[in-house]
């Protein structure tokens, strides 16, 4: 098993070049698609003290479940938590996960820092 996860959606090209990029330094991480695998409330909570983000600062407000589950700049970090358990296309990606550190995979070289 790998030290290094991906939280990987294979149709953002955002993922897409973040997993090249670890691949290209010689890490072959474990690849969760999050898409077909939901993480639950408490993944993602776990995931979110590793960013050091707030639920606010990993939800995608551009997606249509974000209005349709009445989501607003005003909704509670477990309001959105909820939300993007249940709609995993509201969690922004790629997340790489390294122990207990992850990053956000935009832009992807922002993994080189979990590398070294």
């Amino acid at each position: 098993m790998s030290e290094f996860t991906i939280y990987h959606n294979p149709r953002c090209s955002k993922s897409r070049n973040t997993l090249a990029l670890l691949e290209e330094n010689g890490i072959e991480p474990e690849v969760l698609l999050y898409l077909e695998t939901q993480p639950d409330e408490a993944e993602i909570r776990a995931l979110l003290s590793k960013l050091d983000l707030t639920a606010a600062q990993l939800v995608r407000k551009g997606e249509d479940a974000y209005k349709e589950n009445g989501l607003s700049k005003d909704s509670s970090d477990a309001d959105i938590v909820t939300a993007m358990a249940s709609h995993p296309k509201l969690i922004e990606r790629p997340i790489v996960v390294r122990g207990d550190q992850a990053v956000l995979g935009r832009p992807p070289e922002n993994v080189l820092g979990l590398i070294n």
